[in-house]
């Protein structure tokens, strides 16, 4: 699976995927319902994959009532002088 390798190669990014395959076995009992974007209706052949995402954590903090929290927003990462080059694992 190339999105897996090649993403796992940016562990300081997203990283590789914590789970290939079956939606149930972390907990996702239907996967068309989605709490955030929009559900992508996979093709004949197709294997769900699932990366950690900046938002799970904020929710988390919401439900906690942290009374303050760095992050992100949706669409807008960190910017840094840091090269792509750095940042991957060797090939």
């Amino acid at each position: 699976m190339a999105a897996a390798a090649i993403s796992g190669c940016y562990p300081l990014a997203h990283g590789g995927p914590v789970h290939i395959g079956d939606p149930g076995v972390i907990g996702i009992a239907e996967i068309s319902r989605v709490e955030w974007g929009r559900y992508n209706l996979p093709r004949a052949g197709e294997v769900p994959v699932f990366w950690a995402c900046g938002v799970t954590p904020q929710a988390v903090g919401m439900a906690c009532r942290i009374p303050e929290m760095i992050t992100h927003a949706a669409g807008h990462m960190f910017v840094t002088d840091l090269k792509l080059a750095d940042l991957a694992c060797a090939a």
